[in-house]
């Protein structure tokens, strides 16, 4: 998180474009980065598709939003979430608000929350489409907040002769060249004369540029083992005051 402050979240979730697995696995997600205050779901719920969602509804106390479909191939369930986005934005009782969609129909939406203060999350599938990610704050894909496979390292002599890091999951995303890029560039940007960057503050550089930059689409649980399996940057752990802190510092090769 970029800053400490425990952050009053609105979570609306379009039950429609998004599917009701691991719903616990993205409340705790959520909970990394406030405290959800509204919880609210929006479909018509008269439609046999929706009712996979009904128990997880009780499970995680999500109030539903019932919205009828009017007309064929109208999604009326976004009319309602936005509307109450905007109402809830008025009573000024949350700092943020995550929006739970893989609809780029929301895009418009995240961008005025943001420019009305509001710290904005995304969560969807990897399916969405990049207008609705670049508006966010930050984007998660719900496909890495499945249960990890734990990594078969002791049956990959490979990976135990290089002692390379291993990653956690199966990647969504390979490190090509232009996210090498990215940390290259932003190394330059905030390094210090010698070339030095500081790990925190690149993270957080790295995800003002690439809104759903995350270690857990290419594999890796954390950012240090993915930028070591990049082999590119030199990388210089610095002892602090406190014998189980680490500052790590990084610059190119």
């Amino acid at each position: 998180m970029e800053s400490t402050k425990e952050l009053k979240l609105a979570v609306l979730i379009d039950a429609d474009n998004v599917p009701y697995a691991n719903v616990k696995e993205m409340f705790e997600e959520i909970a990394k980065y406030g405290t959800p205050t509204f919880k609210r779901i929006y479909a018509d719920w008269t439609k046999p598709t929706v009712s996979g969602w009904k128990k997880v509804l009780l499970e995680n106390a999500i109030t539903p939003i019932q919205q009828y479909s009017y007309s064929t191939g109208k999604n009326a369930s976004d009319s309602a979430l936005i509307i109450d986005a905007m109402d809830i934005l008025y009573t000024g009782k949350v700092d943020g608000f995550c929006i739970v969609s893989s609809d780029s129909d929301f895009t418009r939406l995240a961008t005025r929350l943001r420019e009305a203060g509001m710290k904005v999350i995304g969560i969807g599938e990897k399916k969405t489409l990049n207008p609705f990610i670049t508006a966010c704050d930050k984007f998660i894909y719900l496909e890495i907040l499945k249960p990890q496979v734990a990594a078969q390292v002791e049956n990959d002599p490979k990976k135990v002769a290089l002692n390379t890091p291993t990653p956690a999951r199966e990647p969504l995303s390979k490190i090509d060249p232009e996210i090498i890029k990215l940390f290259n560039d932003s190394i330059v940007d905030l390094a210090d004369e010698d070339g030095w960057t500081f790990l925190g503050e690149l993270g957080n550089l790295v995800l003002k540029k690439k809104s759903d930059f995350d270690p857990r689409n290419y594999g890796f649980s954390k950012m240090l083992p993915l930028i070591k399996s990049m082999n590119t940057f030199e990388i210089d752990e610095r002892t602090t005051n406190k014998s189980h802190v680490k500052h790590i510092y990084l610059r190119r090769k």
